[in-house]
């Protein structure tokens, strides 16, 4: 027992060590004045450095994520520092045994959202964070509507995720509780809904929200009560902010933002440049899968070459 609380501590005091030198090395005020001038930000944005975290990617860097506001606007940054706080790349790393967008997948986690299309082994998953008051999203979601399932059959599965930019669109957060609500009464009840708000974005203010949604609810023949205390529930508001939390994780700063296996594009994506980005990720998995396969399968001729048997008793003719 003696030995296994002195390695403990150790342990302990090795971690505290390394959290302390990381501390040391990175001077961010310092690195704050030097990113001002470098990415051109004005004196009126805030500028919030975390701490440095060992970089699972980068060897001898730590990672340090750099947090902005402005008017109430929130945009996060991602920076590799050198452990001794001198150099600073900004970019990604690549691990070449592993996905390129593996840091997104890892945060992708996407089980409790709203899908259509494939299930859950789908060659490739499209992640649409939206805002249901946002224009571009507008047009972005209701080409995705009509155009995936046709396009791509069973290969590509749809995923939305609530980013509603309430700095700016005033009743978006009220839209994605609704959709939260509906989603909870069923899947097929928000993709109605979420429809339904797309089509119907521009009569649809922050005063008259709820009078709509309830006008909806009813010509759906949905539970009004029930919607009216789901609306009023914090925790269809925490499902939302937990969502906006993700969105922040993964750097998204703009909606419509998509991820293609995790591939992140931001802005509204043009139907036939999308179509064709969707088709080389499924060319590029069926290529893998092929690769993976050739290469677990056993090769009989080469077994038969190359190898010695032993006669046994009874397998002699």
């Amino acid at each position: 027992m003696k030995i296994a609380a002195t390695f403990l501590l150790l342990s302990f005091s090795l971690l505290a060590q390394t959290q302390t030198a990381a501390k040391s090395a990175l001077d961010k005020s310092t690195l704050e004045s030097y990113l001002r001038y470098a990415e051109l930000w004005i004196p009126q944005v805030t500028v919030k450095i975390d701490d440095p975290k060992p970089s699972t990617t980068l060897e001898g860097y730590y990672d340090v994520s750099v947090h902005l506001l402005f008017n109430g606007a929130t945009k996060d940054e991602y920076y590799y520092v050198s452990k001794d706080g001198k150099n600073i790349l900004k970019g990604q790393a690549y691990d070449i045994t592993r996905s390129p967008f593996q840091s997104n997948l890892d945060l992708l986690k996407t089980d409790q959202q709203p899908n259509y299309g494939a299930g859950a082994n789908a060659v490739v998953n499209l992640v649409v964070f939206s805002d249901f008051e946002c224009p571009f999203c507008q047009k972005e979601e209701q080409e995705l509507r009509k155009n995936i399932p046709m396009a791509f059959g069973d290969k590509v599965r749809v995923t939305f995720v609530d980013f509603p930019l309430t700095q700016i669109h005033p009743w978006a957060m009220k839209g994605s509780i609704a959709g939260r609500c509906t989603y909870h009464s069923s899947p097929a009840a928000f993709w109605d809904y979420h429809d339904w708000v797309y089509e119907n974005q521009k009569d649809i203010t922050l005063e008259n929200f709820e009078s709509k949604l309830q006008e909806y609810a009813k010509g759906k023949g949905l539970d009004t009560l029930q919607l009216g205390r789901c609306m009023d529930d914090k925790t269809s508001a925490a499902e939302v902010e937990k969502n906006m939390d993700l969105g922040h994780k993964l750097a998204v700063s703009a909606t419509p933002t998509l991820f293609i296996n995790g591939r992140k594009l931001d802005g509204g994506v043009d139907w036939k440049v999308l179509q064709q980005l969707l088709q080389i990720e499924i060319d590029h998995k069926t290529a893998e899968a092929k690769t993976l396969a050739a290469v677990a399968a056993p090769n009989k001729e080469a077994d038969s070459c190359c190898s010695v048997e032993i006669p046994k008793v009874g397998a002699i003719k």
